[in-house]
């Protein structure tokens, strides 16, 4: 559910977007003062993007498994604190700030953690040994299949599962126990990374959790072809004999692009996982939610129905509409998590059966500002049609930021803004924030980049763009008590706050009259 059913807010911001003289957002001292900085504007949420380990383009959406963890967020300066790196190993090292330098961070951050994983094994304390044996223990289940996908993915220097030798493409026993004994150092090394990743992000969980916030993940719907969960578990994708896709997702053909988009993730095989009790999702939900306190699903349109594409197409074109497991996934995730603590990301062109689904699960969707005002006032995103049941933003990862957005708003459009806000002239980003802060909805969330306020410089994606996503960070000095403050009581204003927070301003500002 969302928190204590009460009017909250919050910012997203992915931690590849922290600042640090590392190259790259981690789970260290910065995200730590992140979480001070939200509390400190009396937020709520913070909502991240998905943290799998990235594959092609770095971006979070395509991961190589839905339950690893991203070891590029590890924080070497508290490995460091751990003992298993020396101080002096990270001397040196600094980038340039407010960009994200992956092809920098790689090799080297690989390098180190090496050398951790070595240190760990041979000089870590009895209590963080034990720590580690409960961890591999408890997560056998995703994380032998997970440490051995990426010691072969190593041994072959980096060519996907489809490219490896055969025995080891379609897993044969032998094959799979051979390389097991050969590639034990670098089994120990992936499994450390995830336990060093999990029990990194978990502690900075705990403490947001403390300070009042709650975390709000990502769940994408599908998963990338080239990841250990399609490797270890073909059985539950449509793939053909030699393990090759038949169908892959992606949208139709419509106004934004006249082919479609082909995404090319491979189709779950729905059947099969009826078959299992929907198995895989349990697992995969549970513990997602061990990792965060909401998850936005992406995607929820394909839960009901999906847009196949025929997998030797190279447009989305030819594609048709398959029927999701609509209603039967979710009863059988209640099970376990009878309140459903998702948001629907139903963005796009939705049908009533979706909306139907979505209300008949009681989650809420999603609404955002920068979509609002291009179709008069029954637009649905325009805060005068929300009802409460809903987040709103002012954009997401995918939209430029709203500054960027208002600078290339033009003419008709700009007006429609304008009388809207009721304003001869704008402030944005702010007004677009107060607008949502000041909606109906129980939730309102917006990026960082807006609360800066920056201009299209702070683009974190453009959808359909394979190259140049993801780069944006956070410099140093960038967050401001101003801006702090400016939020903070704009959270206030419009019931936002804590509760406790809200309970000890109103008090003061009573005495203050």
């Amino acid at each position: 559910m969302l928190p204590e059913g009460r009017r909250a807010s919050g910012i997203l911001l992915h931690p590849t977007c922290l600042p640090g003289p590392f190259g790259l957002g981690d789970l260290g001292r910065e995200a730590w003062r992140f979480v001070d900085f939200l509390a400190g504007a009396e937020q709520t949420l913070w909502q991240i993007l998905p943290l799998g380990p990235t594959g092609y383009g770095h971006s979070p959406y395509s991961a190589l498994s839905a339950f690893a963890g991203n070891p590029l967020l590890v924080s070497l300066e508290r490995l460091a604190e751990e003992g298993d790196l020396d101080v002096e190993d990270l001397a040196g090292i600094g980038r340039e700030e407010g960009r994200a330098d992956f092809d920098f961070v790689e090799p080297y951050k690989a390098r180190l953690l090496s050398k951790a994983a070595r240190r760990f094994q041979a000089a870590a304390s009895a209590r963080r040994k034990a720590d580690f044996e409960v961890f591999c223990e408890k997560h056998a289940n995703w994380l032998e299949d997970f440490a051995l996908f990426c010691a072969l993915r190593r041994q072959f220097e980096g060519r996907s599962w489809q490219q490896w030798p055969e025995p080891l493409r379609y897993r044969q026993a032998e094959a799979l126990a051979q390389a097991r004994r050969d590639l034990s150092d670098s089994l120990h090394y992936f499994r450390y990374m995830q336990f060093v990743f999990f029990d990194q992000w978990l502690a900075l969980r705990n403490y947001a959790n403390q300070q009042g916030i709650r975390i709000l993940g990502d769940l994408p719907i599908f998963i990338a072809f080239d990841s250990v969960d399609v490797w270890a578990r073909p059985d539950l994708f449509h793939l053909d004999a030699q393990r090759q896709p038949t169908v892959v997702a992606g949208v139709p053909p419509d106004y934004f692009s006249a082919t479609g988009q082909r995404w090319g993730n491979p189709l779950y095989r729905w059947e099969r996982h009826r078959q299992e009790q929907f198995a895989w999702w349990q697992t995969r939900l549970d513990w997602n939610l061990a990792q965060c306190d909401l998850l936005r699903i992406d995607h929820f349109r394909g839960f009901v129905e999906c847009w196949a594409i025929p997998a030797g197409d190279p447009t989305a074109v030819n594609g048709h509409w398959w029927p999701g497991p609509g209603e039967d996934l979710f009863s059988a995730l209640r099970h376990r998590h009878p309140h459903l603590p998702l948001v629907a990301e139903d963005l796009g062109v939705i049908t009533p059966e979706v909306e139907h689904l979505r209300d008949a699960l009681g989650l809420p969707g999603m609404k955002i500002l920068q979509f609002a005002f291009d179709s008069g006032p029954d637009n649905p995103y325009l805060p005068h049609n929300l009802t409460s049941r809903c987040v709103i933003y002012t954009g997401t990862h995918d939209n430029d930021t709203t500054l960027g957005w208002w600078r290339q708003l033009e003419g008709n459009l700009r007006d429609e803004v304008l009388g809207y806000l009721g304003r001869n002239d704008a402030d944005m980003p702010w007004d677009l924030i107060r607008l949502a802060w000041a909606s109906v909805a129980r939730v309102a969330i917006c990026p960082l980049q807006d609360v800066l306020p920056l201009g299209t410089e702070g683009r974190m994606n453009h959808p359909g763009q394979p190259d140049g996503n993801w780069g944006w960070r956070l410099r140093p000095g960038e967050l401001t008590a101003n801006s702090q403050r400016r939020l903070a009581q704009l959270t206030r204003r419009y019931g936002r706050a804590p509760k406790k927070l809200q309970t000890v301003r109103d008090a003061a500002d009573s005495r203050d009259r």
